[in-house]
Formats: structure tokens, C-alpha cells, sequence
């Protein structure tokens, strides 16, 4: 263990979920305590702290409306999805799903700086009993937009090459459908001028790329009007600009698809739950997606939320890069786990890494 986390030792009986409702004075005394550790804006004692950051058992929707109004520079998170299958982990029906997620929302709404960001990970699901799909999560973007206020920066896609084909009986059994195998990542914000730099993220130049610069390109105007000008072959930027859609199988960041499976099972989380006998949980997203965007929108020292943490990814990224975090979790087990994350970071792999978690 490093001599920077304090856990709390993994205890045989079950623990209560800890409160984590503040009073309006409780609040407005912590409203201005960022410069310390990010556990001295809640009431509650953490269920296990580092450096930089602290997880929480507990209700999330308490967790966000604990924190001070606009202290936070990035949300990023992945709810249980609409499925149309319950998880263990509890997931929400179709029709439900919107007024459901619309509390948690409005507080990350609230607590989000004028120019931080809310990144949201959500898959998307067939209906039930028939080979086409839902609209709740557009319908949900939808909300978010129309009836919660935030703004949408962009869309960008996770390509998981490791999703199975489900439903079976549409992809496998009477094969009319193909591979449900990308998810959306919604990237929204406060305002239309989101603290961003993708300076922070670019990826390195393609041999076409560094071929044009060294022989030189002529201005000109394409079929689609695009006009090509003489700078178009420049590369002191340092790197070239990453799509949307972004591909993790680079040493560093990702090219051109977010392209990252979830299904490891020889990394240092993955053993060590096997070791000790704890569940692993079922839907982790890789390192890279969080990654990505925290290094994209935010600076050393902001402060990063996680209000559906699960396996706690993105705190340790957040750990990793220096920034402030707080993450909540209901599941003891899933939190519980995550610790193993912080406890031996020189055999965590690289974020930056195709390595999944």
C-alpha cells in the first residue's frame, strides 16, 4: 500500500450506507474549501481516501446534493443502462429511465463550474420481443438538453469490439441483426464554451501526414468545397487533431475510434478480486474512455465527479493524472474492489495502454 491512501480495512459484516445529506450551513462552511482535500466538502467519512481523492458508499443522487454549486469541472460517469434484462447490478426499465435519471442530472447540472463539462456513457437496447431498438437514450438527450439546460458539446462512440452479440436470439439464433458494438458518449456542458483543449490529446502524426509536410501541398478546393490552403500541411502543432471516434490501440492516446473491449481478465483489479474472492463487476469501462476526457477538458489540481463509480475507474485515472476526484458507489463489493486499484499502482498498467479494466 502506498503511503498515500488511508483505506479502511475490508470488514466481514455488511456496512450501512453512509448519509450523505448536508445541511444548507454545513454546505455554505465547505463551499470554499477546494484548495484542501476534496472529503472536506462532505459530512460523511469516505470509505476510503488517496492523495487527490476519496470514494463514498452511498446513494450518489445524496452524494450530488451534498456538494457546493459550481465547484466541479467534469462529470464523468456511466449509469446502469435501459436494458431490457435487469442486472445485478439494478438498472432502470425503458420507460422509467428518463424521469429517473433527471434528479441526478439537475445536481451535476448545478454543481458543474460555469465552463465544466458532463460526460455521459450510455448504451443503447433493443425493445423487448422484437428486433428493433430504443429511443430512450436519445429521448434522455433530449431531456438533458430541453429540460435540464446543459448544452451539447459533442457526441463521440465507443467501439467495444468485446460486447457480445446480444440478443442472441436476433444476432446469433436467427441471425437478422448484426453486433450492437458501439456506445455513445455524450460530451454536454453549462455553456457553448466549455473549458477544453485538445492541444492536451492529440495523437501522433500519420506517415501521410508527416509525407505532405515534407513534400508540400498546393492551396486548392475540393469537390466539397473544403478549401485546402497552403498551411494545410503544417506540424509544429506537436500532433495531429483526434476524431470523434476514437481507437485505443495506440501507445498513447487514441487515434481514430474509441476502440477499447472491457473484457480483461489478467489485469492487477481483475487478479486481485480473484484472490480475494470479491466480485469483479460485470460492466467496466476501459481506463482510455475517462482518460481521454479528463485530459481533454480539464488541468492538473480540477476536480473530477464519478456519481456511478462502480470499479472506480475513474478515480484512479483522475489519481493519475493529478487531478481531485470524488466517486460514489451503493455496492460495497464494487467499492470494496476499486481499492485494489490504489493499493499497488506500480503493477496497475499504463492508462494510456490498450489495457482494459
Amino acid at each position: 500500500m502506498t503511503s498515500s491512501i488511508r483505506v479502511r480495512p475490508f470488514l466481514l459484516e455488511r456496512r450501512h450506507h453512509t448519509k450523505m445529506a448536508s445541511t444548507a450551513t454545513s454546505k455554505r462552511a465547505r463551499k470554499d474549501k477546494l484548495d484542501s482535500h476534496p472529503s472536506s466538502l462532505l459530512d460523511s467519512k469516505p470509505y476510503f481516501r488517496s492523495e487527490h481523492g476519496a470514494a463514498y458508499l452511498g446513494d450518489s443522487l445524496e452524494l450530488l446534493r451534498s456538494l457546493p454549486t459550481g465547484k466541479v469541472n467534469l462529470v464523468v460517469t456511466s449509469p446502469p443502462y435501459a436494458l431490457h434484462f435487469k442486472k445485478e447490478y439494478g438498472n432502470k426499465s425503458k420507460k422509467e429511465y428518463v424521469e429517473w435519471f433527471l434528479p441526478f442530472a439537475t445536481e451535476i447540472h448545478r454543481i458543474l463550474a460555469e465552463d465544466g463539462s458532463f460526460v455521459l456513457n450510455i448504451g443503447g437496447s433493443y425493445n423487448s420481443g422484437t428486433p428493433t431498438r430504443s429511443l430512450y437514450h436519445f429521448k434522455l438527450l433530449i431531456a438533458l438538453v430541453e429540460r435540464v439546460g446543459f448544452h451539447l458539446a459533442q457526441e463521440c462512440f465507443w467501439y467495444n469490439p468485446a460486447k457480445m452479440p446480444m440478443p442472441a436470439e436476433w444476432v446469433t439464433v436467427r441471425r437478422i441483426r448484426v453486433r450492437d458494438s458501439v456506445e455513445y458518449v455524450w460530451w454536454l456542458s453549462k455553456t457553448p464554451w466549455p473549458k477544453a483543449s485538445n492541444l492536451s490529446v492529440l495523437k501522433e502524426y500519420s506517415e501521410d501526414m508527416i509525407r505532405l509536410n515534407r513534400n508540400g501541398v498546393r492551396g486548392a478546393v475540393r469537390p466539397s468545397g473544403h478549401v485546402i490552403r497552403d498551411s494545410f500541411d503544417k506540424i509544429d502543432a506537436g500532433g495531429a487533431i483526434p476524431t470523434n471516434v476514437t481507437e485505443a490501440d495506440l501507445p498513447d492516446l487514441p487515434e481514430s475510434m474509441l476502440k477499447m473491449g472491457n473484457n480483461a481478465a489478467n489485469d492487477s483489479y481483475t487478479k486481485q478480486c480473484k484472490e480475494n474472492g470479491i466480485k469483479i463487476h460485470p460492466a467496466r469501462f476501459p481506463a482510455l474512455l475517462p482518460k481521454f476526457f479528463i485530459k481533454l477538458l480539464t488541468d492538473t489540481g480540477d476536480f473530477v465527479v464519478d456519481p456511478f463509480a462502480g470499479s472506480n475507474t475513474t478515480g484512479w485515472v483522475a489519481e493519475s493524472l493529478k487531478r481531485r476526484w470524488i466517486a460514489s458507489e451503493s455496492i460495497e463489493e464494487y467499492l470494496k474492489a476499486s481499492i485494489f486499484r490504489f493499493e499497488n499502482p506500480e503493477k496497475q498498467s499504463d492508462p494510456r495502454q490498450v489495457t482494459l479494466f
